[in-house]
């Protein structure tokens, strides 16, 4: 059964939105507003003969693939697909694309236009209310080091922002370190 673009351009019709139909990408592009991003786009697109759906937001984090704190950025996208419904967040490291991705296979069934707004709306809320925050982190310049700082004490809260709980292993190894150190000296002294 599957669907066709000229059945999703109806319902983005009934609904009074713009869009623009690319049929040679198998794809139809729309822009939509959020309470907190102005107009972003959203392409929707069909593979293997209209059996499966794809609904993105491309491109919505420029200037991260050599952003500093790239890894930790992912790593809260990587959280925030954990935490909701059907949304994921994809990362081409090659071009340091970021999309806000929903897609499943139709196979023998169709895409109902319910379940369409479902997704669509799904996507424009997630996106509208995580981007805004990553891009004003993307943009900001990184804090200068304190200069006051030792170089060991801004080495530990590198460690700390690049791999929480390391510092805690680290402590505990050198406590049991210490310890060992505490029992080969008394055993010292009980030999004298």
């Amino acid at each position: 059964m599957a669907i066709a673009l000229s059945q999703i351009a109806q319902y983005l019709q009934r609904h009074q939105l713009n869009y623009r139909l690319n049929a040679a990408n198998h794809q139809i592009i729309t822009g939509v507003n959020g309470d907190y991003l102005e107009r972003f786009i959203v392409v929707i697109e069909l593979d293997e003969g209209g059996e499966f759906f794809k609904l993105y937001a491309p491109n919505l984090l420029p200037g991260i693939k050599t952003h500093r704190f790239r890894d930790a950025i992912l790593q809260t996208l990587l959280c925030i697909s954990w935490q909701t419904k059907m949304l994921q967040w994809e990362y081409d490291p090659n071009t340091g694309e970021v999309r806000a991705m929903i897609e499943f296979p139709i196979e023998d069934s169709t895409l109902t236009e319910r379940q369409f707004f479902r997704c669509l709306g799904a996507l424009v809320e997630i996106v509208d209310n995580t981007v805004p925050r990553l891009r004003q982190l993307v943009q900001e310049e990184p804090p200068a080091p304190d200069t006051d700082l030792a170089m060991g004490e801004r080495l530990l809260l590198t460690i700390q922002e690049e791999a929480p709980g390391l510092l805690d292993l680290i402590a505990q190894a050198l406590e049991a370190r210490r310890q060992r150190g505490r029992v080969s000296l008394n055993l010292e002294n009980l030999d004298t």
